[in-house]
């Protein structure tokens, strides 16, 4: 959520911000919703005054035995003109807090203004592995390797599901094992969240409402109705941990990871770049998370890319690092570095971790404070995440890029004490 002082102040600042993300910004509305509370609330602050200042004046009247009654009536009918007030006052604030929540965040200057192609490479390491004229692409190999079973994966859940089967399901678990052992030993905190989230929680990860319709919506008959949601990312479980909080602030940088599958509505496809394990609705992956004062900002960007690019390194896979341009990044990021593996099959680079920035933005939508000094007022931490790593991309840049020309496929070193042999064969 954007600050609506900044809107206030400076409305062409934030128009021209939020035009390099969005054809269309209208601000009007909210300055409009704003003035509307600024007055309201100015109003209710007086009437609740001068309701104070008649109860001490019936006081006195009581004290002395004078009569109270055309008093009491006055005071009666203020009282029914601030409950009034109050609730037009109420809705004001929701119109207000609902227009703002509409609103991307605003992206950072050095973020490359356009779509998909105005991203821009930052990073490359290794070398593409020379595979001849025709590698096999990671469904072949894992099908031969009986690593993933794609037709009774689909035969469980319906299109858009795989099955890891043998040592398929070996390599999968090495990764998030591998993964959380890095992050646990670099004194990242563990967390293991509840796979069903309120709707609170969307909304403060700033997912909701623009992507309400991507996750899996769940109605609890038995809790009331409750409505729940299947986390899309561990980041929206992260993040809510520590929503209404305020937090001290010798405690800052909090770091925290998390290992669970993901749930998302895919719309999917038949694209080449989509067959297998590329694209579906439920994947593993471990997040990595930070909650900083906003001087520790730009250091912990740079630890959570610097991670991700470590971990794809020590799998010995040949990757590139972009940072994406305004229209690319998700809406709640100010800042966002993809690492993305290359897949020799489709000569093309996967991403395999988003690392971002989301400054204030998602701390005012879920009140996350802390307090810098002792008499100093609170203000507003900055969050920022990344993929430590996302498995269901990485499984096939491993069959492919580590296949050899027998069809076997050599195992990262990291994996090959819990898999217990360097080579997978037929």
């Amino acid at each position: 959520m954007l600050d609506i002082e900044l809107i206030r102040s400076d409305p062409e600042y934030v128009r021209t911000a939020l035009l390099k993300r969005v054809d269309d910004v209208d601000l009007d509305p909210i300055l409009e919703a704003d003035v509307i509370r600024r007055k309201l609330t100015t109003e209710v602050d007086t009437a609740r005054s001068e309701r104070n200042r008649q109860a001490r004046q019936i006081g006195k009247l009581k004290s002395s035995g004078a009569d109270t009654t055309e008093a009491q009536k006055q005071a009666a009918a203020l009282g029914d003109q601030v409950t009034a007030m109050q609730a037009a006052l109420t809705e004001a604030e929701k119109t207000l807090h609902d227009l703002l929540m509409e609103l991307p965040n605003l992206p950072d200057d050095r973020a490359p203004v356009g779509g998909k192609e105005a991203n821009q490479v930052v990073r490359t390491w290794g070398t593409k592995p020379d595979l001849g004229d025709k590698p096999l692409d990671h469904v072949e190999l894992c099908t031969r390797l009986g690593l993933i079973d794609y037709a009774r994966g689909t035969k469980l859940g319906g299109s858009g599901y795989w099955l890891y089967t043998g040592q398929g399901a070996a390599l999968e678990w090495a990764l998030i094992d591998f993964f959380n052992r890095e992050h646990y030993a670099a004194g990242y905190q563990f967390l293991l969240p509840p796979h069903m989230l309120t709707e609170e929680a969307g909304y403060a990860a700033g997912q909701f409402p623009k992507f309400h319709e991507d996750v899996y919506h769940i109605a609890e008959e038995n809790e009331g109705g409750r409505k729940s949601f299947l986390l899309p990312t561990a980041e929206t479980a992260i993040l809510n941990v520590h929503r209404d909080e305020i937090l001290p602030a010798e405690t800052l940088p909090i770091k925290a990871f998390s290992y669970t599958p993901c749930y998302r509505r895919e719309a999917g496809g038949y694209r080449t770049e989509e067959r297998g394990s590329m694209r579906g609705h439920q994947f593993n992956k471990v997040e990595m998370f930070q909650f900083t004062a906003p001087g520790q900002a730009e250091d912990a960007l740079k630890e959570l890319v610097g991670r991700a690019q470590m971990l794809v390194e020590k799998l010995g896979l040949h990757y590139q690092t972009s940072l994406l341009a305004t229209r690319d990044a998700s809406a709640s990021m100010r800042l966002t570095y993809d690492i993305e593996v290359w897949l020799p099959s489709i000569g093309i680079y996967k991403e395999v971790s988003s690392a971002s920035w989301a400054g204030d933005y998602q701390a005012r939508r879920a009140n996350i404070r802390y307090r810098p000094d002792k008499g100093k007022p609170t203000a507003y931490i900055h969050t920022l995440n990344a993929s430590g790593l996302a498995t269901s991309r990485l499984l096939p840049a491993i069959v492919e890029q580590h296949q050899q020309p027998d069809g076997s496929v050599a195992v990262p070193g990291p994996l090959r004490a819990w898999l217990g042999t360097d080579v997978l064969r037929p």
